[in-house]
């Protein structure tokens, strides 16, 4: 070892500036997969989702009664102004998302299409299984949602969101009365269903559904981004998916 490579040692240990080693270590490639407006309405979402799934729970088990005057403990009523706020957000960000799906790049578009009749998708699904199963050591070098993402995506958050605000519009319009515009455009949904109560339980169900989701859909993103070798979380702040080699 020559007194040239021994002064850069003893440097790099010094300061931990070591140029030979970063040439030496592991490369990274990075693509550019959400735009701006779709990393902004995820995080827009989430926070409205859990809004809306806590004050949901409130209003299906309310608080025990405040004592005193009900015009000093208006806590219901806030906590149902927080449920209606954020389902107008939930509302308005899935049709500004469906905007961005036909303007935005391809990867926007995932979230609303299934190639349902390709074989390659379905083969794709299955090997995403395997890899949830610890049955297989890497998964595919996906650059958008994976196809069990995608799947899933479209079917536990895509449509159940749409129930959700559907649903929600209805009990809104009915406590809001004839003649509002959440009874005139929803107003069918509850004979739809029955009565009331059906559609209150309906609401509720699709809310524990959404959670349900959620869990697996922050496991997978966490486990992935660990074992998968390619970035998950960091892509929907920064918009680039970065592969290790």
């Amino acid at each position: 070892m020559n007194a040239s490579s021994t002064s850069d040692q003893d440097l790099a240990r010094a300061t931990g500036v070591d140029e030979r080693e970063v040439r030496a270590g592991q490369h990274t490639t990075s693509v550019y997969v959400y735009e701006a407006p779709v990393r902004l309405w995820h995080w827009i979402n989430a926070g409205a989702i859990f809004v809306l799934a806590l004050t949901g729970y409130f209003i299906g088990a309310p608080l025990p009664t405040m004592p005193g005057e009900a015009s000093n403990s208006y806590v219901m009523g806030y906590i149902r102004f927080a449920h209606f706020a954020a389902g107008y957000l939930l509302a308005v960000g899935l049709v500004g998302r469906a905007y961005w799906a036909i303007v935005g790049n391809h990867h926007a578009r995932e979230l609303f299409t299934i190639p349902v009749f390709s074989l390659a998708y379905w083969k794709e699904v299955v090997t995403m299984l395997k890899w949830y199963a610890f049955l297989i050591p890497s998964p595919g070098r996906y650059v958008g949602h994976n196809p069990m993402a995608r799947l899933m995506m479209f079917l536990l958050f895509l449509l159940n969101a749409v129930f959700m605000c559907v649903t929600g519009f209805a009990l809104y319009g009915e406590g809001a009365g004839a003649g509002s515009w959440a009874h005139t455009a929803f107003g069918w949904v509850i004979p739809l269903f029955g009565q009331s109560q059906d559609v209150h339980t309906w609401h509720h169900f699709g809310m524990w559904l959404m959670i349900i989701f959620i869990v697996l859909h922050v496991y997978a993103a966490v486990r992935e981004d660990i074992m998968g070798r390619q970035s998950i979380i960091s892509t929907m702040i920064s918009g680039f998916r970065t592969f290790k080699d």
